[in-house]
């Protein structure tokens, strides 16, 4: 089997060189073609169990988020792992379905598999995981949900104000009956828009129905029965803010089925996949969480971490969220 030392002799040139070309750094373009033909001729294949037990690093990394079905997540997970990629190491992603039990078993699953990180969202799992992970210098990123208490790196969005901005812009056109539908009331992200939409009631002194805000399971049919259940109450909600894209889906097929008319007898703002906009009619007004940005950052700070640097632990990111007002909301006629 060939070795590193082998594809030096080959190309003629040094270990370092070609171990960085190996890792996914940049090296001059004449030097990446030699070495590609080096590696290809002598059918170099890194060992990465010995390169482990010398370093005491596998070049991998754990992502464990929710569903694998949720675009919000698997586009964020598909730019941490390009960005990686780059930086030379290798993913091992898994989903827990939102089940907290199944949660603690993939992440001790990940564990195992002796990851050098872990970027991941937590629907709650017992602390005393993480904290184990970090008393072994083992680098945690948390994503799109701040564990309260624990102290750790966390990138997520301003879900507060992403809401409040959201249903500021349905109260200054007039609407007085706003309903919202919400993820799991006992998750981060459920809470903190929960937050911006009482917020903003209060700061614009507009009355607050507790049975306008529902609460599901972030999933397209979760979505579908909370908007049906807002339209079939005897006082209905003049608007509605959905607030992430699998429940959008289940409310705007709950609107069709309904044949409700937006925004004449509904207006409604989601979330997510700015896309979704131009394809639904009327266009839909969208709440946009920045994505690659959330990507970005928590892979950057991962490598950091990894590298020793612990500047500023822990670092908390909230990044701005963009909402685009489109047909689907409409002044309150009532």
């Amino acid at each position: 089997m060939s070795t590193i030392k082998d594809v030096a002799k080959y190309t003629g040139l040094s270990i370092a060189t070609i171990s960085k070309y190996i890792n996914g750094g940049n090296v001059l373009e004449e030097n990446r073609v030699i070495i590609k033909e080096a590696i290809e001729k002598l059918d170099y294949r890194r060992n990465e169990m010995a390169r482990g037990l010398k370093t005491n690093k596998t070049m991998t990394i754990g992502i464990l988020i929710p569903s694998l079905e949720n675009i919000f997540f698997t586009s964020i997970v598909s730019i941490i792992e390009d960005h990686l990629s780059k930086e030379g190491y290798g993913t091992i992603i898994c989903d827990f379905r939102e089940d907290a039990d199944l949660e603690q078993v993939k992440l001790e699953f990940l564990v195992n598999k002796n990851i050098d990180g872990i970027i991941m969202v937590s629907y709650g799992a017992d602390q005393k995981y993480i904290k184990a992970l970090q008393d072994k210098q083992v680098p945690v990123i948390l994503l799109d949900r701040m564990l309260r208490g624990l102290e750790c790196d966390c990138v997520l969005a301003d879900n507060l104000n992403a809401s409040y901005q959201a249903v500021e812009a349905l109260i200054t056109r007039q609407h007085k009956r706003i309903g919202i539908i919400l993820g799991p009331e006992e998750t981060y992200t459920a809470e903190e828009r929960s937050r911006g939409y009482i917020r903003v009631h209060e700061d614009y002194d507009v009355r607050i129905d507790n049975a306008l805000m529902v609460s599901t399971d972030y999933t397209v049919e979760g979505g579908y029965k909370a908007l049906s259940d807002l339209w079939n109450k005897p006082d209905r909600p003049s608007a509605v803010m959905v607030t992430n894209y699998e429940m959008t889906i289940g409310a705007i097929m709950a609107i069709n089925d309904l044949n409700i008319r937006v925004p004449d007898e509904l207006s409604i703002i989601g979330f997510d996949n700015i896309q979704m906009s131009k394809v639904v009619r009327p266009p839909l007004s969208i709440v946009e969480q920045p994505m690659k940005e959330i990507g970005m950052t928590a892979a950057k700070l991962l490598v950091k971490r990894l590298k020793g640097d612990y500047d500023s632990f822990p670092a908390t990111y909230r990044l701005k969220t963009n909402i685009y007002i489109k047909e689907s909301v409409a002044k309150f006629q009532g």
